[in-house]
Parts: structure tokens; C-alpha cells; sequence
């Protein structure tokens, strides 16, 4: 009876964040210790921003603690023959030996630049064309629409089902899992969209043609999202706790995308299997809710690039995947307002050089975080007021489901 449990998906997901959690308070605690051994400490750059030098020699590499405490219960309660879970797994080491290599380098090979960009950025770009792949050709990468809506869109079959329907349940009506680049966007009567309409002009090609759209969007995404998160990681607490407010929420996608009646409920797409992605969803909060433990101020131990790279690219995969990527900005927030904030410093600087002669500054310092340090404001009230405005956008992003 008691194996019974783990057909439950509530249940294992409860049993992930546990697990999770105790592996990263824990065994998190031995790895800083090893690292402190080791003299993993991180290099600070002198911003002249308070607090900012006592920082100096503090574990970094911490991203691994994330990363175990990720895959570990992934490995013990997620199905394993699911193509979201196998999709995030290989995510979750690609990005994670990425950032590795980069901080190996500032660590040990004392090159406080590390990874060369370019390298970065292929390294993002080989994930994305290969989750825009796997989105667009594997058997199992399907969404559940009605017969009229397959025929009518020229989907591709791959299996047919009998299904209750939701106003007499008694009686039952023919639905299709069918190939597909329909995803979910807000404020939009019907909820969804195609990205093969972006192509129509190209006729009866249309359908072989629509990854010249779909592929680059992906790549952007992934590559965005994970740079973004890692511009996010300058404060104690910032990107873990944001990370985990952003798991949370695609958790709950993650819940009712893979449940036929909330789908229908939601009039959001239905996507068969993917339920399995809370189970990996749970996980991901566990790990940054335990590595808060340690990393809330004053921290003990930075994630660096092997942590940020790596949130932000679960995040983005995990949106993609779920068909919701289009709620990043929304969702993502945070993470957006610092990105945009480097965009707008720099790009103002450079066109106040030429026009007067002297750069001039938007904020007073760039990313946004360290805005408001400049003014002052203690770090764990600018990091507790981020985590906030972070709740309040990804309450946002639920109710936008039902807004249209």
C-alpha cells in the first residue's frame, strides 16, 4: 500500500523538497567547509559600496550544493523515461559545467574575467537549439487539441484519445495529442498562439519551415534568461531567493499544464506528461530554499557562475517547455529589471560620450541592486524588498491565465 504513494505526483514532489532541503543544508555545510579548504574564496572587484570588501575570501563555487540538491531527489522520485525530465537533467549539468569552467578559471587560474563570453554564449546557444529540437521533433513533445482544431491547423497526429467531457462526463468525445508550436500567451482572447503565424506567408510550407521562427526564439530565451540571472547574483540572497519565487510558480504551471481538468478549466493548452516536471520543479525549490540557509546575509557561501548560469537556464527551459515563455516578463521580473537597467546605464553612457562629451549615468550604479545600495538602503532590505515585488509579479503571472 504504502508504494502506492509514489503514483502520486503531491507526494512525491513533497518527498523532493525534503530531500532537497536536506541535502543542501547538510551536506551543503560539508562542501563549504571543503571549499574554504581549498581556498575557493571569491574575488572582489572594489565597487566602493558598503559593505561590499568584507565579502573578500568567501566560498564560491556554491552553485554545486544547487546542483546536487537538484539531481539527487530528481533522480530518486521523477520518472526518468519522461523526455521533460531527461530535457531538464541534461540543462541542469550543461549549464552547470558552463559555469564551473568560468568560475574554475577566477578561482584558480586567478582570471578575473574567466570564461571567455563567446564561449558562454555558445555554450547557451547549443542548449537552446537543442531544446528548440526536441520541442519541435520529439514523439512525445505534444499538445492535446480538439479534432476540428487539429484539422483545421494541419497539426500532426500522434495519437487519439477518448477523453470525458467536462460537461457531462458520463459521455465522452475524441481529442488529439498532436505536433505543434502553440504555446500559451496572456491577455489574449483564447489564450493561445502559433508561432507558425508568424510564417503563413510561406503557404504550404509553412508547417516544414516554422523552426526559422521557433529555434532563434528559443535560443534567445534560454541565453537572455541565463544571463540575466547571472547579473541578478550580486547580493546575499537575491538570485536563490528569486530563483525560488520564479520555481515555485512553474511549479504550479507545471501542475495544472499536466492536468487535463485545470487545463480545461484554465483554457490553457493540456500537455500530456508533463506533469513529471513538478516532481523536478520541487526539487529546484528545495534546493534554493536550502542554500538560502547559507546564502542569506551575511552569506557564507556565493553560488557563482556555476549556480546563476544554471537557475537561469532551468528557468528558461522550464518555461519553454510548459509553453508559458511568453509570461517571462511578467514572471521574470527581477530578473528583466536588472538586465534592462545594464541595457539602459550603458547605452545612455555611450550616447551621452558622443553628443556631450562626457558619459552620463541613469542610475547611479548598474545592475539595479546596486542602485540602491548607492543610496544607503542596507542589503538585506534590498534583497527582502526584491523578493516582495518578485511574490507580487508571480501572483501576477497566475492571474493573467484567466485574464484575457
Amino acid at each position: 500500500m504504502g508504494g502506492g504513494l509514489f503514483e502520486f505526483i503531491t507526494f512525491r514532489a513533497g518527498m523532493a523538497v525534503i530531500l532537497s532541503l536536506i541535502i543542501s543544508m547538510f551536506i551543503g555545510g560539508r562542501i563549504i567547509k571543503f571549499l574554504q579548504k581549498k581556498q575557493v574564496g571569491e574575488v572582489i572587484r572594489d565597487l566602493d559600496l558598503a559593505g561590499q570588501m568584507e565579502k573578500r575570501g568567501t566560498p564560491t563555487m556554491g552553485g554545486i550544493i544547487i546542483i546536487m540538491s537538484i539531481l539527487i531527489p530528481c533522480l530518486l522520485f521523477a520518472r526518468l523515461d519522461n523526455i521533460y525530465i531527461i530535457l531538464m537533467i541534461i540543462t541542469t549539468l550543461w549549464l552547470g559545467f558552463i559555469g564551473f569552467v568560468d568560475d574554475y578559471i577566477k578561482v584558480f587560474k586567478k582570471d578575473k574575467a574567466g570564461l571567455k563570453g563567446k564561449f558562454k554564449i555558445l555554450g547557451q546557444v547549443i542548449l537552446g537549439l537543442l531544446v528548440g529540437l526536441v520541442m519541435l521533433f520529439h514523439q512525445d513533445v505534444v499538445a492535446r487539441v480538439t479534432p476540428e482544431a487539429a484539422t483545421q491547423n494541419g497539426y500532426e497526429i500522434i495519437k487519439t484519445v477518448q477523453v470525458a467531457k467536462r460537461n457531462n462526463p458520463a459521455e465522452t468525445e475524441t481529442m488529439h495529442y498532436v505536433k505543434t508550436t502553440l504555446t500559451n500567451v496572456p491577455f489574449r482572447k483564447g489564450n493561445k498562439l502559433d508561432y507558425k503565424y508568424f510564417i503563413s506567408f510561406l503557404g504550404d510550407n509553412t508547417d516544414k519551415m516554422v523552426w526559422i521562427i521557433f529555434i532563434p526564439i528559443v535560443i534567445f530565451i534560454v541565453t537572455a534568461v541565463s544571463n540575466a540571472a547571472n547579473l541578478t547574483d550580486g547580493l546575499d540572497g537575491l538570485a536563490t531567493g528569486t530563483s525560488a519565487i520564479i520555481g515555485t510558480t512553474l511549479g504550479i504551471f507545471a501542475y495544472v499544464s499536466g492536468n487535463a481538468i485545470f487545463a480545461d478549466y484554465l483554457n490553457i493548452l493540456y500537455l500530456p506528461y508533463t506533469s513529471e516536471l513538478v516532481i523536478f520543479c520541487a526539487c529546484f525549490l528545495g534546493a534554493c530554499t536550502g542554500f538560502l540557509w547559507y546564502n542569506a546575509y551575511p552569506a557564507q557561501v556565493f553560488m557563482g557562475d556555476t549556480g546563476s548560469l544554471t537557475l537561469g537556464g532551468i528557468i528558461a527551459v522550464l518555461a519553454i517547455v510548459l509553453r508559458k515563455e511568453l509570461l517571462i516578463p511578467i514572471m521574470c521580473g527581477i530578473f528583466v529589471a536588472e538586465n534592462l537597467s545594464v541595457m539602459i546605464q550603458v547605452s545612455y553612457f555611450k550616447y551621452t560620450k558622443r553628443k556631450y562629451g562626457e558619459g552620463r549615468r541613469v542610475f547611479l550604479m548598474s545592475p539595479l541592486h546596486h542602485h540602491y545600495q548607492k543610496k544607503n538602503i542596507p542589503e538585506p532590505k534590498i534583497v527582502a524588498r526584491f523578493w516582495i515585488v518578485g511574490i507580487l509579479l508571480a501572483v501576477l503571472t497566475i492571474i493573467t491565465l484567466k485574464v484575457r
